[in-house]
């Protein structure tokens, strides 16, 4: 049983790091938080896809390194430098930070169905969503065996708070977000969290 809190605390923590990035994505579901415009849809398709794509990192790679045993240090030697190099990105936006915060500004979405197809672009259509969630997440899942799918279930749950507090907290959140100094912080605890992760799976590979 503790071994499955760890691992889906694990799943949680790299799951949040992974998404509390600046990026089209957070700045849409922002926007129709703070105009209340179709926002559990717009929520639903954000968790919801992550829930897939992560399934779909899990259970792929999670097959391929059952298949193939001799895959796991490839996996983990790759995953960990690209963990390590996100975190150095995210190191350099806190000692060189950008001028503005997440925008909230823009055209309304105008209606349920626009904002709908807007969300599933931006999510299905962004080529990092496939590096970070699925081989990335899919990676750090395998390396966990038999708990693989905890891992994954604490990644899925990270992703649903993260969009329904960004949604639904939209209001509150938004003011705190605008600011460029918010963004340093995040960008900070990222830092960190991927540098560890990226660390400690290369070292086990």
């Amino acid at each position: 049983m503790t071994h499955a809190l760890t691992a889906a605390a694990a799943g949680f923590g790299t799951g949040l790091s992974l998404i509390v990035s600046i990026g089209a994505q957070n700045a849409f579901v922002l926007r129709q938080g703070v105009r209340r415009d179709a926002v559990l849809a717009v929520v639903g398709i954000c968790a919801l896809s992550d829930a897939v794509l992560i399934a779909l990192g899990v259970g792929g790679v999670g097959a391929v390194v059952v298949a193939w045993p001799g895959v796991v240090r490839t996996v983990g030697m790759v995953g960990g430098l690209f963990l390590l190099c996100y975190g150095v990105l995210a190191a350099r936006r806190v000692l060189r930070p950008g001028a503005a915060g997440l925008s909230t500004e823009g055209e309304a979405a105008g209606s349920r169905r626009r904002a709908v197809l807007t969300c599933l672009a931006m999510t299905w259509l962004n080529p990092h969503v496939y590096l970070d969630t699925v081989f990335l997440l899919g990676s750090l899942a395998a390396d966990r065996g038999a708990l693989r799918w905890t891992f994954g279930l604490g990644a899925a749950l990270a992703s649903l708070c993260w969009f329904a507090a960004l949604g639904f907290g939209a209001r509150l959140l938004g003011r705190f977000l605008t600011r460029p100094a918010a963004w340093r912080v995040l960008d900070g605890l990222v830092a960190v969290t991927m540098l560890v992760l990226g660390a400690t799976l290369m070292a086990g590979s």
